[in-house]
C-alpha cells in the first residue's frame, strides 16, 4: 500500500506541473470566529452533517481559517490549460468544555482533461441526494470528519463519446485510511468507489440518473480478546495486496484454505456497504424538481430484495427565479423520508437467502467500531452511536440505533432581500437494533433555524446565527445556539509579467 500511495503522490505532482502557465491563480481565504452553547448535549442539527467539527458538549469558542485555490477560470477571457491544480487547507480550533484542533480539509488536487486526482482530506457527499438540506446520503453524508484518501476519477458528468452529450458519467476510485486513536481495530483501510450516469443533456427539461457507491472497511488488527478466533487469526485481519481484488469486486476469497483467514471471511473480506441510487431531474418554467431514491445494502439482503422497503426517498424543489425584492423569497424546499426498519427481517439463516436478515446497518462482527470515523457515523446521522443517545436507553456499541423511520423537511429562503434563512425539522421513530431493541419505540423531534446577515464592518462580513433544539426519548432534551462572524475574500498579488519569448502566455 505504501508503494501505491508513493506512486499516486508522484502522479499527482506530475499532473499539477504539466502545461503550467503564468495565468493568475485565485487564492481564497475564509476566517470565522464564534461561540456555541447548549443546555445539555449539542442539539442534533447543530452538529449533524458538519463533517465532525462540532463537539457533543458545549460551551465552546470556535476559531477557524481556510485557504484554497480552485482550478483557473474557464470563461472566454481566460486560458484554460489541459492540466491544472488546486488545493485547500482548513484549521479549526474548539476551546471550552471540549478542546479540539481539527483539520477538516487538507488536500492537493490535480486535473488532466476530464480526470481529477487528489490526495488528502476533503469534504464530500456521495450519492444522488440533495446536498443542501438533506438528512444526508445513506453511506457517505458528511457527518464525520473527512477520511484521508488518494482518489482519481471524473468529478463532473462527462459526455460519453459519440452520444452528443445525451449519455454522461461521473465516478471515482479511492483508497483511504481509518484512524487508530480510540479505535479497537487499528490499521484498517478504506476502499471507496462510485459510478453515476445521466441520460439527457443539461439543456433538456428532463434528465434521468442512476448509479451506485461501494465502500469497504478492510484490514487491521486488534487484541485477540476483541477479535476472537472465529473472526480473526491471532487478532489480525487480511491486510495485504493479495486480498485487494476480493475487496474491490466484493467476491468470495479465492483460497478457502488460506491460513490467514477464518470461515467468517469465506463469504467476503471486509465490511461492504453502500447504496444503489435512482433520480430524475425536471426543469419547469420557474422551478426545478429533483426526485431521488437510495436503496441501501449492508449485506446480501438487497440482492435478494428482502430489504427493499429500506431506503431514502427525497424531493427537492428549487426556485429558478432571481429574487426581486419580495418580503420573503423561497429558494428551496426539501422533503425526505428515511426508513431502515426492515434490514431483511428479524431472522438470519445463512443457508436461506430469503431469511438472511438482521443486517444490523453500520455494525459488524469484525470491524467492531462500525461504520464510524472518530466516533461519528460516516453515513446518515440518524443511525445513532451509543454516546449520542440517552444513557437510560439500552446500550449497544458502536451503533445503538439503526432501525428508524424519519420524516424530514428543510427549507431555505431570503428575507427582506438580505437575510438568508434556513430551517431543518425532523421527526423520527426509533427502534434500536434487532439485537438490542428499544421497548417501547422512542420518538424524537429535532429542529434548526439559521440566519445569515451581511454587514459592512471590517470591509464586509457575514453574521451567522443558529438555534437548535431536541425533544423526545432518543436524545437528551436540549436547546442551543451559535453566533459567529465570517470574513471571506481573495488574497491579491501583483500580476506576473508575461515573457516576450512565449506568445501563448496570458494573464
Amino acid at each position: 500500500m505504501r508503494r501505491i500511495v508513493w506512486l499516486a503522490g508522484w502522479c499527482l505532482l506530475i499532473i499539477c506541473g504539466v502545461f503550467e502557465t503564468h495565468a493568475q491563480r485565485s487564492n481564497q481565504y475564509q476566517i470565522e470566529a464564534g461561540g456555541m452553547a447548549a443546555s445539555d448535549q449539542t442539539p442534533f442539527w447543530l452538529r449533524a452533517n458538519q463533517y465532525g467539527t462540532v463537539p457533543l458538549k458545549t460551551p465552546i469558542a470556535r476559531v477557524g481559517a481556510r485557504l484554497s485555490a480552485d482550478y483557473r477560470s474557464a470563461d472566454s477571457t481566460t486560458y484554460k490549460p489541459k492540466a491544472d491544480w488546486g488545493y485547500a487547507a482548513e484549521v479549526l480550533v474548539n476551546a471550552g468544555l471540549t478542546n479540539q484542533l481539527i483539520l477538516p480539509e487538507a488536500y492537493l488536487k490535480g486535473r488532466f482533461g476530464a480526470f481529477e486526482a487528489y490526495i488528502g482530506r476533503r469534504r464530500e457527499v456521495v450519492g444522488l441526494v440533495d446536498t443542501l438540506l438533506s438528512t444526508g446520503a445513506y453511506s457517505w453524508s458528511g457527518n464525520a470528519l473527512p477520511i484521508p484518501k488518494v482518489q482519481i476519477g471524473l468529478p463532473v458528468y462527462t459526455a460519453v463519446p459519440f452520444t452528443k452529450g445525451v449519455v454522461s458519467f461521473l465516478g471515482a476510485f479511492a483508497h483511504g485510511w481509518f484512524e487508530n486513536a480510540n479505535r479497537l481495530v487499528t490499521g484498517s483501510f478504506l476502499h471507496h468507489k462510485y459510478v453515476y450516469g445521466r441520460i439527457g443533456k443539461p439543456s433538456w427539461r428532463f434528465r434521468l440518473y442512476a448509479g451506485f457507491n461501494h465502500q469497504v472497511i478492510w484490514g487491521g488488527r486488534a487484541d485477540p480478546a476483541v477479535l476472537g478466533p472465529v473472526v480473526a487469526v491471532n487478532g489480525r485481519l487480511p491486510s495485504t495486496l493479495r486480498y485487494f481484488p476480493a475487496v474491490m469486486f466484493g467476491t468470495r476469497n479465492p483460497d478457502p484454505d488460506d491460513p490467514n483467514i477464518t470461515s467468517f471471511e469465506e463469504n467476503r473480506i471486509g465490511n461492504h456497504l453502500g447504496s444503489l441510487d435512482l433520480a430524475a431531474d425536471v426543469d419547469l418554467n420557474n422551478w426545478n424538481l429533483f426526485m431521488y431514491r437510495q436503496f441501501m445494502y449492508d449485506d446480501g439482503s438487497l440482492f435478494y430484495a428482502t430489504n427493499i422497503q429500506d431506503g431514502l426517498n427525497g424531493l427537492r424543489i428549487r426556485n429558478r427565479r432571481q429574487p426581486e425584492g419580495e418580503l420573503f423569497f423561497l429558494r428551496q424546499l426539501t422533503v425526505e423520508y428515511l426508513f431502515t426498519g426492515s434490514q431483511g427481517g428479524s431472522l438470519f439463516v445463512i443457508d436461506n437467502p430469503q431469511l438472511r436478515g438482521r443486517d444490523d446497518y453500520f455494525n459488524h462482527s469484525q470491524f467492531v467500531d462500525g461504520w464510524t470515523y472518530f466516533g461519528r457515523t460516516i453515513g446518515t446521522p440518524f443511525l445513532t452511536p451509543t454516546q449520542e443517545t440517552r444513557p437510560s436507553l439500552p446500550q449497544r456499541f458502536p451503533i445503538a440505533n439503526n432501525r428508524v423511520s424519519v420524516y424530514h423537511v428543510g427549507a431555505s429562503g431570503l428575507l427582506l432581500n438580505k437575510v438568508e434563512l434556513t430551517t431543518r425539522l425532523s421527526y423520527g421513530r426509533n427502534a434500536g437494533t434487532y439485537g438490542t431493541p428499544y421497548v417501547p419505540i422512542v420518538s424524537q423531534f429535532s429542529g434548526l433555524l439559521t440566519a445569515s446577515v451581511p454587514l459592512t464592518i471590517l470591509g464586509g462580513v457575514v453574521l451567522n446565527s443558529s438555534f437548535g433544539f431536541d425533544a423526545g426519548g432518543l436524545l437528551p432534551n436540549s436547546v442551543g445556539g451559535y453566533v459567529g462572524i465570517r470574513k471571506t475574500g481573495i488574497l491579491k498579488r501583483r500580476p506576473a509579467v508575461p515573457s516576450p519569448r512565449n506568445p501563448f502566455n496570458r494573464i
